[in-house]
């Protein structure tokens, strides 16, 4: 079995297909970044498969690289411009997210947009069940990220200034066209399951229409949690973020209750004791986050949000198979994900024709 946790963890030399001249970022970085002295060193994070991201190592600390990718990309993807107004408003909102630096446009510099942020100290766990920890420990965790997704479902999104950050409404309708497009884009093979889905999902919006930001890919491998507490200190990963549908967002994260071994992700909680491990059950978990959000009535139409989430997780993992195909990919592992995005319409599929 691959331990994802050593396979994700740690750096490396940076791809071939990533380099880029590190004089000239250091040069950048001396008249951009606020108390920044070198010399500058640069190795390439294991993890992530969109956007390359880096680690950087320097006299006056360590910072992290976000870049879009270099070559021919999907309209939209890879909005690392995005990720950086959403992280600048939420750590202004003291939302635990890293410091943000500054944001570089111009491609001349190491050949794609790229922002920087403060590298934070902390651990990240890649299997849902956290083998090393201990019942309260994991316990005290999925409350607090139940905490966490609840709050940033709470925000004022027009008060932090993201007004315009997303197109309030109609969420589900255009996430679906979306989606569907960047698969067609994408797409290697015919999968029958998602050619349902594609035309089941338009048909069974529910009428529930609120809006929040959201995070769009949170899970526990995209959080930093402090060193020692069983708390989250930073949420990574903002490309996919908007201003959508909370339970969009909040049932996605509920994929972890829900994913089989399929050689994707992480170790998912499915057929997990988890009363053993500490670890509250799904409905349980979905209760606390509805008494936090104010939800009285719970979650209708379970059965949509996990189809939809399903379908939309198979267009994203068809999209990294496309720039497998086009030699893009930012992972090593990426050609797992090409594997998954039948397996995961199929489950969609289910979801979609339960009573």
């Amino acid at each position: 079995m691959v331990d994802r946790q050593e396979q994700n963890t740690g750096t490396r030399d940076v791809r071939k297909a990533h380099l880029f001249d590190v004089a000239r970022l250091e040069a950048y970085m001396s008249s951009h970044v606020e108390g920044f002295r070198g010399p500058l060193e640069v190795s390439q994070f294991k993890g992530g498969q969109s956007n390359p991201t880096y680690l950087l190592e320097a006299e006056s600390g360590k910072y992290v690289l976000r870049r879009k990718p270099p070559g021919k990309l999907l309209k939209s993807a890879h909005a690392v411009d995005r990720e950086y107004r959403i992280i600048s408003a939420l750590y202004a909102a003291d939302f635990p997210v890293p410091r943000p630096y500054v944001l570089c446009d111009d491609d001349e510099v190491i050949g794609t947009m790229f922002f920087i942020m403060e590298f934070v100290d902390g651990r990240i766990f890649w299997d849902l069940d956290l083998p090393n920890a201990n019942a309260a420990g994991r316990a005290a965790l999925y409350d607090n990220i139940n905490e966490t997704i609840a709050r940033l479902h709470s925000f004022d999104y027009e008060a932090l200034g993201l007004g315009d950050y997303g197109k309030p409404g109609n969420y589900f309708a255009r996430q679906i066209s979306r989606w569907t497009g960047q698969y067609r884009a994408s797409e290697t093979a015919a999968v029958k399951s998602m050619d349902a889905l594609i035309e089941w999902l338009p048909a069974n919006i529910p009428d529930d229409d609120s809006s929040a930001i959201v995070h769009g890919d949170f899970r526990l491998d995209n959080m930093i949690v402090h060193p020692s507490e069983p708390r989250v200190i930073a949420v990574l990963d903002w490309e996919l973020s908007t201003i959508g549908h909370p339970l969009a967002d909040f049932t996605y994260h509920l994929m972890a209750w829900q994913m089989p071994e399929i050689g994707i992700g992480s170790t998912g909680l499915l057929h997990k004791d988890l009363a053993a491990l500490g670890i509250p059950d799904e409905e349980t978990y979905t209760e606390l986050y509805c008494e936090r959000t104010g939800r009285a009535q719970g979650i209708a139409n379970r059965n949509f949000y996990s189809a939809f989430n399903f379908f939309r997780l198979a267009a994203i993992l068809q999209g990294i198979a496309g720039r497998v195909r086009d030699g893009t990919a930012a992972s090593a592992h990426a050609e797992h994900a090409v594997k998954a995005v039948s397996p995961l319409a199929d489950i969609g599929w289910q979801y979609a024709v339960r009573q």
